[in-house]
């Protein structure tokens, strides 16, 4: 999940075509209610024994880094595996949620081949960098969120411009719009000193965050720095919405 993210909502000037977007959208949401961490698939029981599958289904599919440094080919593939993969209802929804946000634009403007690609070999790329990082960890590690996070770092160059609606906490979830690139700056800011101050182990993987986001943006760079980048102006409020 993407941690501390409760400084952006965003919203797009229009409707891009985005079924790439869509379609990790609804697979990450089918296979969540599928497994055992929903909850409610009656197969995986319930309790301890429910418990007891969570842990094997996160431990087949997820990042172990201790196996994956082992050399086993069927390790090698978790960090593609584990993006599909939710450990609760909170991690898929804020992930879905900023995917569905920061998606679509982002694959409009990359394509849907390349946008595919760029996704899960990024979301691969922000995984293994992380367990790099925790080589002996035994724990497994799930989620979309280096993928996702690349797709943030993407977006920034691509629409620097573009406005995000975000909630600050500590101005009581004040609504107000910035640019992409205050608000997305800010939250790297924010994974970097949060990576600092996290102990060795399980929790919110912010190096995977850090990784996918300089990914991604250097994607982009390469990608489409001899083209023009998107200006984008303030979108019409909706009705009964306020412009700040």
């Amino acid at each position: 999940m993407i941690g501390n993210w409760n400084v952006t909502f965003g919203r797009v000037l229009r409707t891009p075509s985005a079924p790439v977007t869509y379609g990790l959208i609804a697979l990450c949401c089918l296979l969540f209610l599928a497994g055992p961490a929903a909850g409610l698939n009656p197969a995986y029981g319930s309790g301890d024994a429910l418990l007891a599958a969570q842990r094997a289904y996160f431990h087949r599919w997820g990042v172990v880094p201790a196996q994956l440094f082992a050399g086993s080919p069927r390790a090698a593939l978790t960090p593609a595996t584990a993006l599909f993969v939710h450990g609760s209802w909170v991690h898929l929804l804020g992930n879905m949620l900023f995917l569905y946000v920061f998606g679509a634009m982002a694959e409009e403007r990359m394509g849907r081949l390349q946008f595919t690609l760029f996704y899960v070999g990024c979301g691969y790329l922000a995984l293994l960098g992380y367990a790099a990082a925790n080589a002996a960890s035994e724990q497994s590690l799930v989620g979309a969120s280096g993928a996702i996070s690349a797709v943030l770092g993407a977006f920034l160059y691509l629409f620097p411009g573009a406005r995000v609606t975000s909630l600050l906490p500590f101005l009581f979830f004040l609504p107000l719009r910035f640019p992409a690139w205050v608000v997305l700056p800010f939250w790297a800011s924010l994974q970097w000193l949060a990576a600092g101050r996290a102990a060795q182990g399980p929790g919110v993987a912010y190096l995977a965050h850090l990784v996918g986001f300089g990914l991604g943006f250097l994607f982009a760079w390469a990608r489409f720095r001899r083209t023009t980048r998107v200006r984008a102006a303030p979108a019409p409020a909706h009705e009964g919405e306020n412009q700040p």
